[in-house]
């Protein structure tokens, strides 16, 4: 089934039929991706005295607590009140959820012994194309990132300039396969979630950081409609699924 919508100027038609996934999703397994020094997440029935409340021991339902942590257990989407003293919620300032987007695919650079993006690297990807959002693909890019465990690994980060130049051309959502777009230890500077958020400026509350997806080497690099979907957490960061749209004309 196929969509022609109106978007902004343009009149875009839509392939419904195969949505394209690019969230991991969260198990309650060591095998879980997970990053900043945590342990797996736990699903796991709740507890009435000794009562375990699930099905198979003898309940009607299955009745599961959820313990986990969005910025380190898989994909989610998270707003500046990821690194404001004030409070802000991703669920109050993220109002729209349908986006013209492009994939890209960067092979990291290698800089003071560190993986990098740097603000060239996106440059030549994006060229003048006009997008709400840019969807890094990072190499290599196997399904070694669905389970890896990032802590204490030094992972592939975005340099602050690269930041910059997403911001001043009008990125308003950042999707990336990293667990951050910062260097791992970087005594607190966090430089590019800053640089995007521009919290030295006028806040750009209306922008987000999707980090931890997936996308698999099947997809094109290229001009897709992205549908931005996240749990209603009154909270920084909200686990997330974001979910692509091939565009046919």
């Amino acid at each position: 089934m196929n969509a022609t919508i109106q978007y902004n100027s343009r009149k875009l038609q839509i392939n419904l039929r195969k949505p394209i996934d690019i969230s991991i999703p969260l198990r309650a397994s060591e095998n879980n991706v997970r990053a900043w020094y945590v342990n797996a997440p736990k699903i796991e029935p709740a507890e009435d005295g000794d009562w375990k409340i699930a099905v198979k021991n003898g309940a009607c339902i299955n009745f599961n607590n959820i313990s986990f942590n969005p910025h380190a257990h898989g994909t989610h989407t998270e707003c500046v009140g990821h690194i404001t003293e004030k409070v802000h919620s991703v669920n109050k300032h993220l109002n729209q959820f349908f986006f013209l987007a492009e994939v890209i695919t960067v092979a990291p650079e290698r800089l003071n012994g560190d993986f990098v993006i740097s603000e060239k690297q996106l440059k030549f990807a994006l060229g003048n194309k006009k997008r709400e959002a840019v969807v890094i693909r990072t190499m290599p890019n196997t399904r070694e990132k669905l389970s890896a465990h990032y802590s204490n690994t030094n992972p592939t980060y975005m340099l602050e300039d690269a930041a910059i130049y997403l911001k001043e051309k009008g990125i308003k959502h950042l999707l990336i396969d990293l667990p951050s777009v910062d260097k791992e230890k970087d005594e607190c500077q966090l430089l590019a979630h800053n640089a995007f958020w521009n919290t030295s400026g006028k806040l750009r509350l209306d922008a987000t950081i999707t980090e931890f997806i997936f996308v698999p080497n099947t997809v094109e690099d290229g001009e897709y409609f992205l549908n931005l979907q996240i749990a209603p957490f009154e909270n920084d960061a909200s686990p997330s699924k974001p979910i692509l749209y091939e565009v046919l004309s």
